[in-house]
Order: C-alpha cells, then sequence, then structure tokens
C-alpha cells in the first residue's frame, strides 16, 4: 500500500536516486542537495511502498518582490521512480503536498510544469494572478493556485525562487 510522508535523514539516497532516474540527469536531485545543505525552508514529501520511496515531492518558499508579505511556496521538483509513473502515485504527491502547504499556513504555490497536468489540481497561468515567473518561459507553463481562496486576488508581480534553483 502506498503511503506518502515527510522526507527523513533515512530517505535522502533515495530521493537522489528518484529524481536522477526520473528526470535522466543529476542537476534536480543536486538542486535538492543544495536546497536542504543551504538552510532553505521547505517541504518534502516522499511516496513509500513496500518500506521503499518510490517518489518525491518537494515545495520552497518563493518571493513576490512586489508583496514580499505574501506565504508564497513553489513546487519543484516532483518526480517519481519511472517503474512507478502512470500509477497515481505522483497525483498522491500532489494532492498530500497541497494539503501539507495549507497546514503549514501558505496562502498560494507556484509551478512551472506541464499545464495539462497540473491543471487537474486547479493549478491555472500565473499571469491571470498578475504574477511573472523569473525565468523566461512561456506563459502557460508558469501557474499559481490559491490555496487561501482571495488570496492572490488585486497582487502582481515578479516571483522569486530560492538562489539555489539558479544552478539548474
Amino acid at each position: 500500500m502506498l503511503a506518502i510522508r515527510k522526507e527523513n535523514a533515512s530517505d535522502q539516497d533515495d530521493i537522489r536516486e528518484i529524481n536522477i532516474a526520473a528526470f535522466g540527469t543529476s542537476a534536480e536531485a543536486d538542486l535538492i542537495e543544495r536546497l536542504r545543505n543551504g538552510g532553505t525552508t521547505f517541504i518534502s514529501l516522499v511516496a513509500i511502498l513496500e518500506y521503499k520511496a518510490v517518489g518525491h515531492i518537494l515545495f520552497t518558499e518563493v518571493t513576490s518582490e512586489d508583496h514580499p508579505e505574501l506565504r508564497l511556496v513553489g513546487l519543484a521538483p516532483m518526480a517519481v521512480h519511472p517503474s512507478w509513473q502512470g500509477n497515481g502515485v505522483g497525483h498522491r504527491l500532489v494532492d498530500a503536498g497541497l494539503e501539507e502547504c495549507r497546514s503549514a499556513g501558505f496562502g498560494g504555490i507556484v509551478v512551472l510544469g506541464h499545464p495539462e497536468y497540473y491543471s487537474r489540481f486547479g493549478f491555472k497561468a500565473a499571469s491571470r494572478f498578475g504574477l511573472k515567473s523569473e525565468y523566461e518561459v512561456p506563459d502557460e507553463v508558469f501557474m499559481a493556485l490559491e490555496i487561501e481562496e482571495g488570496y492572490l486576488s488585486e497582487v502582481s508581480g515578479l516571483i522569486r525562487y530560492d538562489r539555489h534553483f539558479q544552478d539548474v
């Protein structure tokens, strides 16, 4: 049975393996280690099946240049080991992550990702909220979700990720 829980120290090797296998490169795995070692505040969850992690999701705080008071997180990266992709593991990770972010008091989430996938969870083009990514990306792949209804209304501005994302 699949279980979702917070990352612990014994999961770190599995998380690295999952991200390398899912992305075909160590860039995301290296990012996670830099964030972990850099003292960055984050929410990290693992999907466990038969005592082994098969999926991972990470949320880190992001900032709005024009509204520094906002409590926002960015979803990145999210990975499922290729042998478990297409079995609902990612969906369960996102659902659990959204609930964890809500419980932690965040008002909104941004993600750079596939619109077809993330729209299932209520994400919309961030431009609809007046938000823009610090990265040059197509409008439809930078998305936002209000955890607290109305949280992103009447705000706008550039969203900045943790400095460790600059190296990816």
